[in-house]
């Protein structure tokens, strides 16, 4: 009789806790499992894509919902600063990597070590779920430089903090328009800012009979109308073993030995726009050098992975973007290397990238940094990267895009890749170099004069803003 009541007795306790973890949490877990919202702000991609990568998060933090906002690219610093200032502002958000400078003092920078709740099986016989208060270290300054590809610690590392973690990286290559590099019979798109470069373009430049420019070989040497201007000069400038900036200087203007290499990269870029050159094939009265591009009217173009959906848009009135690669071999575009200058010892190619954040307002940075650092590891973005189509950050991922078509020609050039301005305004330093390089093309005899100018502009930027 006394062993049945004992194990009845015991049976009864079982059933008490089996199934309740709960109830017999401690106050502290219970405390750090109360119902939390994120709000995440971002200019690019679309809700599915983070579709899978969100119910993995949401599946190991249940008590965490992830508000995902997307907003036009157009809008989105303006409404982003003002919703800071009012303090409505979401907890995380995605700004371009060189403009984390200025935003640093609106940021709350990766904290060394972060607390969360984990649900953990127990039991033999009968499972249940129990959490736990969990302290792990957040990632290091050493795990930064292993696992991410080199420019994102040259950029997101500032006071020996980590102000940002990126999704993807991005780097510049060359666009062209293979039917038209067939009907001139050019087998390869050049490799070189040589003397083949420049035989090309004049090869695949057309005239009418009045002279007039119908098809561009190559869309570059004026400023304002050519995509991302800066960059292609900045890499000129970098491969020419010559910074833009330097210990926060301007020094592209600068004689480096007994010569000017900043000077002569702005030369070679604006010859292309100087009616007075046989390469002459550009006129900074074109529309933009994508439209150019996409109708046919310019046969190299220099751009970003995230070109190509657009590139697409303009040609073909049926893409849903989501088969972009199909349609860019229907459409014979071929995506070849950045140029490098043919005495550079190593590839120096240009990376542009946003990188995810908290703001320093948010009542939840413990958890926002947790998500950041959870979305960028190798086994959780992949699935984004599937979607977008868009470069890695993670050198463990670069290998196996390599593989992937268009997408390859991006990837290989992560290793070499920098990005070029470390000042306080991106945006009106990438205008300070477009308009140095007009100038240069409307008085192409006061070059010197011009560079130190632009290179006076740009020295302003790189002063930092009233706290």
């Amino acid at each position: 009789m006394w062993k049945k009541i004992s194990l009845l007795s015991l049976l009864a306790i079982f059933f008490v806790t089996s199934g309740f973890g709960c109830r017999l949490q401690s106050h502290e877990v219970k405390e750090a499992m109360q119902p939390i919202t994120l709000n995440y702000w971002r200019a690019w991609d679309e809700p599915d894509d983070f579709q899978e990568i969100l119910a993995k998060y949401q599946a190991l933090h249940p008590n965490i919902t992830i508000n995902y906002r997307k907003l036009r690219y157009e809008e989105y610093e303006k409404e982003l600063i003002n919703a800071l200032a009012e303090d409505r502002g979401p907890d995380i958000f995605s700004i371009e990597s060189t403009w984390l400078p200025e935003y640093k003092n609106k940021i709350a920078p990766m904290p060394p070590s972060i607390s969360m709740v984990y649900p953990i099986q127990k039991g033999t016989i009968k499972k249940e779920v129990i959490y736990e208060l969990k302290t792990t270290p957040s990632l290091s300054l050493k795990d930064l430089r292993a696992r991410f590809v080199d420019v994102v610690a040259s950029d997101v590392v500032m006071d020996n903090k980590i102000y940002g973690l990126p999704l993807s990286v991005d780097t510049l290559a060359m666009f062209y328009r293979r039917d038209l590099f067939n009907n001139k019979g050019i087998i390869n798109p050049p490799a070189y800012w040589d003397k083949n470069f420049q035989e090309v373009v004049k090869k695949l430049t057309e005239k009418d009979i009045e002279g007039n420019i119908v098809q561009a070989g190559v869309a570059i040497g004026s400023g304002a109308n050519v995509k991302r201007s800066a960059d292609i000069l900045a890499a000129l400038m970098l491969q020419s073993q010559v910074p833009v900036i330097q210990n926060g200087q301007v020094v592209f203007n600068k004689k480096f030995g007994d010569r000017y290499p900043g000077l002569e990269a702005l030369r070679f870029y604006s010859d292309f726009a100087n009616i007075n050159k046989e390469v002459y094939c550009w006129d900074k009265a074109f529309d933009n050098s994508l439209d150019m591009f996409i109708r046919g009217q310019a046969a190299i173009m220099f751009g970003y992975s995230y070109d190509l959906p657009l590139i697409v848009a303009g040609r073909r009135s049926d893409f849903n973007g989501s088969n972009a690669t199909d349609y860019l071999q229907d459409l014979n575009i071929g995506v070849s290397k950045l140029p490098q200058l043919a005495s550079t010892t190593q590839p120096v190619n240009i990376a542009n990238y946003w990188v995810e954040t908290v703001s320093k307002k948010s009542q939840h940075i413990n958890e926002a940094w947790d998500f950041i650092q959870f979305i960028t590891r190798a086994e959780n973005v992949t699935s984004y990267l599937d979607k977008t189509k868009r470069p890695t950050a993670l050198r463990s991922l670069i290998e196996q895009q390599l593989s992937e078509e268009y997408l390859d020609v991006f990837a290989s050039q992560l290793l070499t890749a920098r990005s070029w301005y470390k000042g306080y305004d991106a945006k009106s330093a990438q205008k300070i170099m477009a308009e140095m390089i007009d100038n240069v093309v409307d008085n192409p005899d006061q070059l010197q004069a011009i560079a130190n100018l632009g290179a006076s502009k740009l020295s302003q930027t790189l002063l930092p803003p009233p706290e």
